[in-house]
């Protein structure tokens, strides 16, 4: 019998590749059941309905990012062990993403239509913090969760009141979010060098202010 051959960086980037066509272009299935599922559906106006959209898709974009950044990540992690705590975190961010895009559907909507444009960019960052060493990577995902969690603090504050559905998927997210950020600090995951945060704060802004409307 043959030994199972180990993937190389190059296996390891198709095999991303291949992720983020399902993110970008699929139908991910969760592996938990939607917060959401089990609360009755509101009854919103136009307008409501309009704004929950655009705050629910722009955290589904957030999801297609946080997958490339991870697998991108992922890739090239100097050790097995850091590679499949970036995976894992990956998988639960794939609930998120499904949860997301089942709102989305629910609310008579759509996912952004530049996600395939979000997930490159995502993925190159992910190489790229790879490429200079696993503390550095691991301080992206921690950097990365918490600025995820104040987003989603936000979007808890601006929902309309009666999206009882859309609240509870959020404020899952943001408990999984949180233990993402501890548990990569936790792996030795570092605090980023100024400007990189508020570089990461001022993309996270535009792709907002983007993916609420296209």
């Amino acid at each position: 019998m043959h030994a199972a051959r180990s993937l190389s960086p190059l296996d390891r980037l198709l095999a991303g590749l291949e992720r983020a066509m399902e993110a970008v272009a699929g139908e991910p299935e969760a592996t938990r059941p939607s917060p959401g599922r089990g609360i009755t559906e509101a009854d919103m106006d136009d307008k409501a309905r309009r704004h929950a959209a655009g705050l629910m898709r722009i955290n589904h974009t957030g999801e297609v990012c946080a997958q490339a950044l991870y697998v991108g990540q992922a890739a090239l992690a100097r050790t097995p062990e850091n590679r499949e705590h970036l995976l894992h975190a990956a998988a639960e961010e794939t609930d998120h993403l499904a949860w997301c895009a089942e709102r989305l559907k629910e609310l008579d909507s759509r996912p952004s239509l530049l996600n395939p444009l979000w997930y490159a960019g995502s993925y190159a960052i992910g190489v790229a913090a790879a490429v200079v060493g696993d503390p550095i990577s691991l301080g992206f995902v921690v950097e990365t969760e918490r600025q995820v969690e104040a987003h989603l603090a936000e979007h808890l504050d601006s929902l309309p009141a009666a999206d009882e559905r859309s609240r509870a998927i959020l404020t899952q997210m943001q408990a999984d979010e949180i233990r993402h950020a501890e548990s990569a600090q936790a792996r030795g995951g570092i605090d980023l060098p100024i400007p990189v945060p508020q570089v990461m704060s001022l993309m996270s802004k535009i792709m907002k202010t983007v993916a609420y409307r296209i």
